[in-house]
């Protein structure tokens, strides 16, 4: 990241680096160009540039009289003697430093050869096309031919379709929504830390939807690792041609009796299954008039317009006016109220039994998204619907059976994702047996789809597996979000209220929240993506920040210290600035109550017994539960075979630095190591 703050201040005497976009060049500085792989792509640029195409011809010849002698075998030999190192047997040039930096030395010197005799290359064509259309000027035939011989461009009378294209991503650019994609690769023995396209540029991750960090559980890692090592990587097909395993069909009955419902059908990803799931329904109900929220997520409109059903939008959370347009319609019509329990980038919760109230009312389907609440609501995971009624399911255990007059029990449709809280890939919908069957039927998204691979799905039914029996995830997260947002409101940040948690930053600029992600990165190794139109309104453009029961209290202060530094550096707008201004996104609203209630209680949090895991310190280790892991590993005793414990925790599935923990909401100081076992120790299944 330091390398990149150095380029903008060549920005004003360099053209390239000053109309290119700081994103843009932090992508080209950490991406290996795909012709020259030793070279980033900016580099490969830069061979091309008067000025800097020279620098790197010299340096180039600098890098052969410094390295690139000591490339063959006698002058490594010789080194080494003269140095005094001791060479063991069976020793490859790739362990000597020395070897090793000459090699790289090598390839550099090759690749700023070949792209500078690429650059000569080119600029010798140029010239000929030009001396080409010089002789095709002055009258000769031959040169004439060869001048008409130029790139084709579009027919008169046809559509130009590549201008089409740059005028499209124009309007992107210049509204400031354009989308940058940064390399970010999450470590899973470093969680929340990732590395960017450059392997030693380490930064922290803030935004990631892997809410509870289980995308690198070790009990989720061991038992993939098992999988995947009897049943292979893929499928091997859709589900009604080779791709119906005994996997899939244990995470489906894993999810319905996680959220208590007689069935339920996975696909590929939750935006799928809504899409597949309310196209089906638009289509197949007739008369079907949808009634959506006005802050639904992409997948469900989109699935609702894939439908020839009439769509009616209320106002968000406005059961008043959702009340108002129901009454319009006869209750013999097909009606489906689609909502969600928690709205990502604002944070706020659906009120799940006033919808069920006013469908029953008015005779209509409700269709709930606990998209972003599965995994962190309630005592089992299972989302706000269940934690609604948390004493109850809580008392219920692990029976798949309904609690009758439950709001859970109420929803008729049920989506979630396995991709998030879960940490893994996929989606799913739960419901009555006839309804998951007519979807399974008649549903596009489901039937012509490659199923997932048979370790991904084994993954996620452990990670399921593993909530269900472990509470003390979601209470530390819950905790540190608490922590993080108080810590944020003493500093005047202003953060979009909510009960959830999601902790929304508000920018209210889109090019000042692009310019905030940009800077947190490249000078704080902190990324967080910035949230602009059509994802939010016009105006009200923020920085999503999800906190992780896996994020230090030292990592949470560097995270609010650099937040404030970049407000008062960019001069965004404070919570203060808001209520002058009016407020807006829920931010300085006169009249409105700064305070908003978690939808977790101090009890539920374990804060009245003591029983809340304490949050994570530098080179403190996390853990997980001895008890949850046993229930996971169990689901898969058939088919994998039981455990062979032999080895510690800090092994397994190659991962450092985790401890299980006895009991379920036990305090820190009641953890001890136990055995687990790395996958290719697994005992195998019987045939």
């Amino acid at each position: 990241m330091d390398k990149l703050s150095s380029f903008t201040r060549f920005k004003a005497s360099c053209p390239f680096l000053g109309r290119t976009n700081t994103s843009t060049l932090r992508s080209l500085s950490t991406s290996n160009s795909a012709r020259f792989p030793s070279l980033s792509g900016l580099t490969e640029r830069a061979t091309k540039c008067p000025v800097m195409g020279p620098a790197l011809t010299a340096r180039s010849k600098e890098l052969v009289a410094g390295y690139a002698s000591f490339a063959g075998r006698t002058e490594v030999d010789k080194i080494h003697k003269e140095q005094g190192v001791s060479v063991p047997a069976g020793a490859t040039i790739e362990m000597c430093p020395h070897a090793t930096a000459a090699r790289a030395a090598a390839q550099m010197v090759e690749d700023l050869t070949a792209a500078a005799k690429l650059k000569a290359k080119q600029d010798a064509a140029k010239k000929a096309k030009s001396d080409i259309s010089a002789a095709a000027a002055a009258g000769c035939p031959f040169h004439q031919q060869a001048a008409a011989a130029k790139p084709k461009v579009t027919a008169p009378g046809t559509f130009d379709y590549e201008t089409f294209y740059v005028k499209e991503l124009d309007k992107k650019h210049k509204d400031a929504s354009y989308r940058y994609f940064n390399n970010i690769n999450r470590l899973a023995a470093k969680f929340p830390v990732a590395h960017t396209g450059e392997v030693k540029d380490e930064v922290e991750v803030w935004c990631a939807n892997d809410y509870l960090g289980m995308g690198n559980n070790p009990i989720v890692l061991e038992t993939m690792h098992r999988t995947l090592d009897k049943y292979g990587h893929g499928a091997g097909g859709t589900r009604n041609i080779a791709g119906n395993g005994a996997m899939h069909l244990g995470l489906e009955q894993e999810v319905a009796a996680l959220h208590r419902k007689p069935a339920a059908l996975v696909f590929s990803s939750c935006y799928v299954a809504n899409d597949a799931t309310l196209s089906t329904l638009g289509t197949k109900l007739p008369g079907c008039i949808f009634f959506s929220d006005s802050m639904n997520h992409a997948s469900m409109i989109q699935g609702m317009r894939h439908s020839p059903a009439k769509r009616v939008i209320f106002k968000h959370n406005d059961m008043e006016d959702l009340e108002n347009k129901l009454k319009q319609y006869p209750k013999e019509t097909p009606k489906v109220i689609a909502f969600e329990s928690v709205y990502s980038m604002c944070g706020s919760i659906g009120p799940i039994k006033e919808i069920c109230d006013l469908a029953d009312k008015y005779g209509a389907l409700t269709f709930l998204d606990e998209v972003h609440a599965v995994g962190l609501y309630g005592p089992r995971g299972a989302g706000v619907a269940e934690h609604l009624d948390y004493d109850a399911h809580k008392a219920a255990g692990e029976s798949p059976d309904p609690i009758p007059g439950s709001i859970m029990d109420r929803v008729d449709i049920i989506t979630g994702t396995l991709g998030k809280a879960y940490g893994a890939v996929g989606g799913y919908i739960a419901g009555s047996d006839d309804f998951v069957d007519m979807i399974r039927s008649y549903a596009p998204g489901f039937i012509f789809t490659t199923s997932l691979p048979p370790a991904v799905v084994a993954g996620a039914r452990a990670s399921v597996a593993y909530q269900k029996a472990y509470v003390g995830d979601r209470q530390l997260k819950q905790v540190n979000v608490r922590e993080v947002k108080r810590r944020f409101a003493e500093l005047d940040i202003p953060v979009v209220p909510g009960p959830s948690h999601i902790v929304p930053v508000l920018v209210g600029d889109a090019a000042l929240a692009k310019a905030a992600s940009d800077k947190l990165l490249s000078e704080h190794n902190i990324y967080v993506q910035s949230i602009n139109y059509p994802t939010v309104a016009v105006g009200e453009e923020r920085l999503r920040i999800t906190v992780t029961p896996r994020h230090t209290l030292e990592q949470m202060a560097k995270l609010v210290h650099a937040v404030d530094k970049i407000f008062t550096e960019l001069k965004i707008n404070r919570t203060q600035d808001w209520k002058t201004l009016g407020g807006r996104a829920g931010v300085g609203i006169a009249g409105a109550s700064e305070k908003v209630d978690p939808m977790w209680t101090e009890e539920q949090l374990g804060l009245l017994d003591g029983t809340t895991p304490k949050t994570l310190r530098t080179g403190e280790r996390a853990f997980v539960d001895q008890t949850a892991a046993s229930v996971a590993r169990a689901r898969f005793n058939e088919l994998l075979g039981p455990v062979e414990e032999h080895q510690t925790v800090r092994k397994a599935a190659g991962l450092t630095g985790l401890k299980l923990q006895t009991g379920i909401g036990a305090a820190r100081s009641a953890t001890e190591e136990v055995p687990i076992p790395c996958a290719p120790h697994a005992v195998a299944a019987s045939a």
